[in-house]
């Protein structure tokens, strides 16, 4: 017997790479519509507006806002950002130095201080004067949050200023050595001063990193002059039942950090440029 011939199938319409992107874009375009719509249809604007950007207690906050609060947020992140600097930088040279309880210790505060919430770091601060007694941070309040932050950043500088470091050709150190300088003096005059210009960047989000940090600063139980965005926001929110402060806090922080991020990412870019 001889088989029957074989129906030729339809040939399948096979889109393009091309078509498929301009369909998936479209389907996206259209649940960002979709989305965007039943947000303003189903949202409560008038509850939000009164809740959230009631204009006379924002009117409250701002006075005391800037100089206050945003003064004592920029006191403890620059506070910190300094002790940071310097001992994450004496950790970075202890991290690469040839003698072997130097690299130990370095490697064990890193771990821990990277390890631990920063949260947990300003909660056993509350506590050093019943663990040490007698003892009292230097500057009191400011003291106690600047050695929060310094304390957890160091951690974080350590690494960065590392990589800056070991970033450094080693022939600078060897240019250096030949001039007759000392190993001591090579490193301070030459490679150090390669490596945080190297650095910048990244030490430019660490302070923006600090300065959204300084908010735990409030678990230390600050009041009155000392202090910052977030407790200051909360504290009003409290007295006027609600959230406009923590808003208007939230805003300011939006208001500093943003342009130090950008300029974090245009010296970056500068940086990547460079041959």
């Amino acid at each position: 017997m001889t088989d029957l011939p074989k129906t030729a199938e339809p040939a399948r319409a096979r889109l393009s790479p091309r078509k498929k992107q301009q369909i998936s874009r479209a389907v996206q375009y259209a649940l960002l519509v979709v989305a965007l719509v039943a947000i303003v249809l189903y949202a409560d604007w008038g509850s939000l507006a009164q809740n959230f950007a009631k204009v006379d207690v924002a009117e409250h906050a701002l006075p005391e806002l800037f100089t206050i609060a945003l003064r004592n947020t920029i006191i403890y992140a620059v506070g910190g950002f300094v002790f940071a600097f310097v001992l994450g930088l004496l950790l970075a040279l202890m991290r690469l130095s040839q003698v072997r309880p130097y690299r130990w210790i370095a490697v064990v505060y890193i771990e821990i201080f990277r390890g631990l919430p920063a949260l947990l770091i300003f909660l056993m601060i509350t506590f050093l004067p019943l663990a040490l007694p007698g003892f009292q941070v230097p500057f009191g309040t400011y003291g106690q949050g600047i050695l929060g932050l310094g304390l957890v950043g160091a951690a974080y500088q350590a690494e960065v200023f590392r990589a800056g470091l070991q970033a450094v050709p080693k022939g600078q150190t060897e240019a250096a050595r030949s001039l007759g300088m000392s190993a001591t003096r090579a490193q301070v005059t030459v490679i150090i001063p390669q490596a945080i210009r190297m650095v910048i960047p990244p030490t430019t989000n660490q302070f923006v990193a600090l300065l959204k940090d300084s908010s735990l600063v409030l678990f230390l139980g600050v009041s009155g002059e000392y202090v910052e965005l977030a407790k200051f926001g909360n504290d009003l929110a409290s007295q006027y039942a609600n959230a406009t402060p923590i808003m208007v806090a939230g805003v300011t922080y939006l208001i500093v950090t943003i342009p130090l991020g950008y300029l974090a990412s245009r010296l970056e870019g500068r940086k990547g440029r460079k041959p």
